[in-house]
């Protein structure tokens, strides 16, 4: 049982809670002033706090804040006659705990006490996952299974080196991250490390993201532009989704690795470039090339070396070592002190399909920290929020429905027009390049 501190000026509220929590087995400590409170909190240090938001002598928003600078673990259940928005915020800005509106209900009160000291309890019995009170290093790997001490030994070669790579894996396995490192690490880290993702960008303007353009070039050109080749130096440009590039973009980068030249769109100038290329995908290259979708031979140049990083559920030994990582990495980032997990909440943690990989656990302990209450991630806050992911399996299920359905109905219409693309973009309601795209991501023929 714990010794609780009522403050609050309502006699009736007092005599109330003291017979209720009285006959629960708490030890009851009731305070009708602001002063009277503070004074009781620094002589007995209760484990909870139940506030009241006026007081006949202060504010509770400014008793609150005094409390949480006197003891930053304390648990303050916040109550008040008032229900509005901002004074609701600004409790739980200030780091109450509960806010509870009156008339109290007895079996809230009793809830939120119980949810507070089980978090005092999670507080005392955590596990704290490797902390280290040292700022993480910034672009670190994290991995100790067999396969990413393969990927180790993969970079420290390629840093010997300015060879093209090749980086393939899932959405969300770290691939920008290695290629960062591989930069970092090389004799050329003080040059630029440029990103170019080629899924986010338009398909008629990769080209000029690419190599850049002159001064009235095309419409819109109003001044000369330089592309991500030329921005990187000799430094590395990383291409992002490469996968996604056009077949013509995919030609002229050929040209370029295969020359170190190239000319800006609408230019006539040859310029030259030792940038490093570094290429990732989530698809696989190897099919697109039989489907007729990326060049062979853009392909092979680019697979000088090549490196598969595995999805998270392949390497789930490295999950207790990607938490106490990611939980230093975020409470810097946040100003917060949440650094360990409840008992059990880990073997939940690698019990896990982890369908994001690596992004996605991130993602999960970033949420688990902003709900925390106090020093550690619940159990229950963990299963919480996996549980609401699992729902995405099902949702990508229908995303895949729905590709289907849309690559049947544009293949329909194409063969309408006789595959005439204009006519086609018109009568599905999208852009050309849009179109293009499409019959290219889905393979489509005539």
């Amino acid at each position: 049982m714990a010794k609780i501190l009522v403050v609050d000026d309502e006699a009736s509220i007092l005599e109330t809670l003291d017979m209720f929590l009285g006959e629960s087995g708490h030890t009851v400590l009731k305070a009708d002033t602001a002063t009277q409170g503070l004074a009781m909190f620094d002589q007995h240090v209760p484990e909870v706090v139940i506030l009241d938001i006026r007081l006949p002598d202060a504010n509770g928003l400014d008793v609150l804040s005094e409390i949480r600078a006197r003891r930053r673990d304390a648990k303050v259940i916040m109550i008040t006659a008032y229900q509005d928005m901002e004074t609701t915020i600004e409790a739980m800005k200030r780091g109450g705990y509960d806010y509870i509106h009156k008339p109290l209900d007895i079996g809230e009160i009793e809830e939120a006490i119980g949810r507070a000291l089980k978090v005092l309890e999670a507080d005392q019995k955590a596990s704290t996952p490797g902390f280290s009170s040292h700022a993480p290093e910034k672009d670190t790997i994290v991995g100790r299974s067999p396969k990413m001490r393969e990927i180790f030994k993969t970079i420290g070669l390629l840093c010997q080196n300015r060879v093209s790579v090749l980086i393939e894996g899932e959405t969300g396995t770290g691939k920008e991250l290695i290629a960062r490192v591989i930069h970092r690490k090389s004799s050329n880290a003080r040059e630029p490390f440029v990103i170019l993702d080629c899924s986010a960008t338009v398909e008629t303007l990769l080209e000029t993201e690419l190599f850049g353009h002159e001064k009235g070039a095309f419409t819109g050109a109003v001044t000369a532009k330089r592309g991500k080749i030329e921005l990187a130096g000799n430094g590395t440009l990383f291409l992002d989704e490469v996968g996604e590039l056009p077949l013509g973009v995919q030609k002229k980068l050929l040209g370029f690795l295969q020359r170190r030249e190239y000319t800006r769109v609408g230019g006539q100038n040859t310029l030259r470039s030792g940038c490093r290329i570094i290429a990732a995908t989530h698809r696989e290259l190897d099919e697109m090339v039989g489907d007729g979708l990326f060049r062979e031979d853009l392909y092979y140049r680019l697979k000088v070396v090549s490196i598969r990083v595995p999805p998270l559920r392949d390497r789930k030994e490295d999950i207790p070592a990607l938490v106490s990582h990611f939980l230093n990495r975020i409470n810097k980032d946040l100003g917060t002190s949440v650094y360990g997990l409840q008992p059990g909440a880990m073997e939940v943690l690698q019990a896990y399909s982890w369908p994001g990989n690596v992004r996605e656990l991130e993602n999960v302990l970033v949420e688990g920290i902003v709900r925390a209450r106090g020093n550690v991630i619940l159990l229950e806050d963990i299963k919480r929020i996996l549980n609401r992911r699992d729902t995405y399996p099902k949702a990508q299920q229908d995303n895949d429905s729905l590709k289907t359905i849309e690559k049947e109905h544009i293949a329909a219409v194409l063969s309408e027009v006789r595959w005439n693309r204009t006519e086609a973009a018109k009568r599905l309601g999208i852009s050309l390049p849009t179109l293009r795209r499409k019959i290219r991501i889905y393979g489509l023929e005539p």
